[in-house]
């Protein structure tokens, strides 16, 4: 049975604040705790004033003091803007908190241009080159493996998760036996190639026996298909601005945005959207449904800022009542 999980970007709204932000993502996983979510991941972003979550093992533990069951983690980490020996500690702390509910999801992304490389002190390109490397020096900090041992963080277990957009995560998660979660929420190209080489290229470990995917979709549930448009549309708006290098805090949705834009924008959001349910309840079961038999996720994962938190709370519960109906 499919189980499923949100991610969040810790959005900070127009007019809102950052500690608005942080109270935001507690009461939304509050909300995915009670509606039978089975994670609540954070993604590391930095010096982008529209999200909060940068000091990634910092908000989780927020999180994690705020909820009781549902699992906590990171969607992820990029691991080249910082040192294995640092994550160690900081998961290994978040695990001595919460003992078998954290994941650690890690990518190699850098997304960083000069100025952010030079205030992190980390060439991001090179350390990017041994993305490899550093995930298995990780594991082997936690596991003892090394002449220093990282307190907390020896013997600390967290779940490991491979992300990735392309086919190197997923041929690195294959390598090492992990579980392997894909951003198609955002980045939707090479989803069935790179599931299909994770799948084929498999070593079962100890900790991942199994090829296990989760997948990632784009969730605006509300009364009617009009409705969850505009919800949508705040996220939209911040693709848009995103990609033409004007990003910012999460605008106020816009009636009949996607109509007002250039058929070239219509296009960019239409195909970044493919892993998208924008609709009713009854649409979400359809769509996600058909996603599930597309690509045999076996855990689906839930983005998608709106302005208003509570509306992304209704969406939710309105998606996961016809989910497990």
């Amino acid at each position: 049975m499919t189980e499923f999980s949100v991610l969040d970007l810790v959005p900070v709204r127009e007019g809102g604040t950052v500690g608005e932000a942080l109270d935001a993502a507690v009461s939304l996983a509050r909300a995915a705790e009670n509606a039978g979510c089975k994670r609540f991941w954070v993604a590391e972003h930095h010096a982008m004033e529209g999200i909060a979550g940068g000091a990634t093992s910092v908000v989780l533990a927020h999180i994690g003091n705020a909820t009781s069951s549902i699992r906590i983690g990171s969607g992820g980490i990029m691991l080249p803007n910082h040192t294995p020996f640092q994550i160690a500690e900081q998961f290994g702390t978040l695990d001595a908190l919460f003992p078998g509910r954290v994941d650690l999801g890690l990518g190699r992304a850098p997304g960083a241009g000069p100025e952010l490389q030079r205030a992190l002190r980390k060439d991001l390109h090179r350390a990017a080159e041994m993305f490899p490397q550093d995930v298995v020096e990780l594991m082997a900090l936690m596991r003892g493996e090394t002449t220093i041992h990282p307190t907390p963080g020896l013997g600390a277990n967290p779940e490991f998760w491979m992300l990735g957009s392309s086919l190197f995560g997923a041929q690195l998660a294959a390598q090492l036996g992990l579980p392997y979660a894909f951003a198609s929420h955002f980045a939707p190209d090479h989803l069935d190639a790179a599931l299909e080489l994770y799948r084929r290229q498999f070593r079962p470990s100890d900790a991942c026996p199994e090829p296990h995917v989760m997948a990632a979709m784009n969730l605006f549930v509300a009364d009617t298909a009009e409705e969850a448009e505009l919800l949508a549309s705040s996220q939209l708006q911040s693709f848009v601005a995103l990609r033409t290098g004007r990003p910012g805090k999460l605008p106020p949705p816009v009636a009949g945005y996607r109509e007002s834009l250039p058929a070239n924008a219509q296009a960019m959001l239409a195909h970044i959207g493919q892993a998208s349910v924008i609709g009713t309840a009854e649409t979400a079961r359809e769509l996600v449904a058909a996603f599930i038999t597309r690509t045999q996720a076996d855990e689906i994962i839930f983005g998608g800022s709106t302005f208003d938190p509570a509306a992304r709370i209704r969406s939710l519960e309105l998606a996961m009542g016809a989910l497990q109906s």
